[in-house]
């Protein structure tokens, strides 16, 4: 099954965090924070949105910063994914 994201929704899979600190110390899945680094699968076209008109500036193969606690968890093919409004994404990762 494809995932083919509406108005200004985008596709995100979360990149995992990791497993030790630069100090070298293993962190247990409890330590470990959620994480906000996601990477872009899909785009939406934009268009109006709630009256506005929105142009989609993220494209797709992006590492984009999100909310924590944003957007709608779904699981596809026994991937998990994420799905955003453009406007949750908080920066692009250069």
């Amino acid at each position: 099954m494809k995932l083919k994201p509406l108005a200004d929704r985008v596709i995100l899979r979360m990149i995992e965090a990791e497993e030790t600190t630069k100090g070298g110390i293993i962190l247990t899945s409890a330590a470990k924070e959620k994480p906000e680094i996601a990477e872009v699968l899909a785009v939406g076209p934009g268009g109006t949105v709630d009256g506005k008109e929105v142009v989609m500036t993220v494209k797709v193969g992006d590492r984009v910063v999100t909310s924590k606690y944003s957007g709608t968890q779904v699981k596809v093919d026994g991937e998990e994914m994420t799905i955003v409004r453009q406007g949750d994404i908080l920066a692009i990762v250069e």
